[in-house]
């Protein structure tokens, strides 16, 4: 009897290659687009976890891209501290597609950056960066200029990457009635004061979502035409939600938007690919080990199992370049500091 499924590759069967395993020897998930060299310059942003993806592809001796580095001299628990060397640009989390079209409309010069700064006593917060000075700046236009340097580390990440790696994080978001634009937390909680007149939540929907990512994706292809990119998925739950669901119900919705997003799009763009960070943490085959008590952030030993798959992955398909020792993962993996949206915990009765 001859059917369609008969030649199929045995990852297409649950039992063989889920069942018949065990959690650590089920693998392949990632069929990549691209053979990814050492050469090849990387840029990583996006949400909490694709600070890890940068730092392993620069312990695997691939060319992660950093364009805004750190001043010589500062040490590396102070370059944490400052928020450098977590992306590829001093940018702090960029949690939404929308946002990160935000960022391209002001990298590219299509839109003006909004001149709104917080001011706390006699220090001075970046409204786009509430956190990257745990301590504020000494003035407005401290603000301003290391802000503009950002913007132009960011400009220069898209026109010398060869792929740009970008981890959607949330579907909620927080706008400037008056202004237009989005912050990347809501005014009130790192820094700044809430205003309900001027300061409207959002909760994304699938279209707008998609529609922004391309957007995004098309500017940054008008100044660099050969950009590729890598779409993954944070695997970390919401800390909070103001949509009026459980916290549970709300980060389920989110991250199967943003999975959709991420899967049309790799499906329907040659130069897109996605890799699936989310499902190597968060599929019950792997029955939660790689979340620590607190059943959110991502343990050690998640990070490292994530990363030894991707570089498995091309390695498998392409012959890669590095050789297969195992990558280690940083003890401090995703601690509750190294996540803007961590802060919305303290707000929790």
């Amino acid at each position: 009897m001859s059917n369609p499924y008969k030649d199929l590759d045995s990852k297409a069967f649950w039992k063989p290659s889920v069942a018949d395993q065990s959690m650590f020897e089920i693998c392949n998930l990632w069929d990549p687009k691209f053979n990814i060299k050492k050469s090849d310059r990387i840029a990583t942003f996006g949400s909490c976890f694709a600070q890890y993806i940068g730092n392993a592809l620069d312990s695997k001796g691939y060319c992660w891209l950093r364009t805004e580095k750190p001043p010589v001299g500062l040490s590396s628990k102070s370059c944490e501290r400052y928020n450098y060397d977590r992306f590829s640009a001093r940018t702090g989390n960029i949690y939404t597609a929308t946002l990160l079209k935000q960022w391209t409309s002001w990298a590219i010069g299509d839109t003006e950056v909004p001149d709104e700064v917080w001011k706390d006593g006699n220090r001075f917060f970046d409204p786009m960066r509430p956190t990257v000075e745990p301590n504020g700046f000494n003035s407005a236009d401290e603000v301003r200029l290391s802000l503009a340097e950002t913007i132009s580390a960011f400009r220069e990440s898209i026109r010398r990457a060869d792929y740009f790696v970008f981890t959607l994080g949330l579907t909620e978001s927080w706008v400037n009635v008056e202004g237009g634009y989005e912050y990347p937390m809501c005014p009130g909680t790192a820094a700044g004061e809430y205003n309900p007149d001027n300061h409207k939540f959002v909760d994304l929907q699938f279209q707008e979502i998609i529609s922004s990512l391309n957007e995004a994706v098309k500017m940054m292809r008008s100044i660099n035409p050969e950009l590729k990119f890598i779409l993954t998925v944070s695997p970390v739950p919401l800390t909070a939600t103001y949509t009026n669901k459980h916290v549970v119900v709300a980060t389920m919705a989110a991250k199967s938007k943003l999975r959709a997003v991420a899967s049309q799009l790799s499906e329907n763009r040659r130069y897109i690919d996605y890799f699936p960070s989310y499902e190597f943490i968060n599929s019950p085959v792997y029955k939660g080990a790689f979340f620590n008590p607190n059943q959110r952030s991502v343990n050690q030993h998640g990070v490292q199992f994530v990363m030894e798959n991707f570089f498995k992955c091309l390695h498998s398909k392409f012959g890669s370049e590095i050789e297969m020792s195992s990558y280690s993962a940083p003890a401090s993996t995703l601690t509750e500091s190294s996540c803007d949206e961590e802060l919305l915990g303290a707000f929790g009765k």
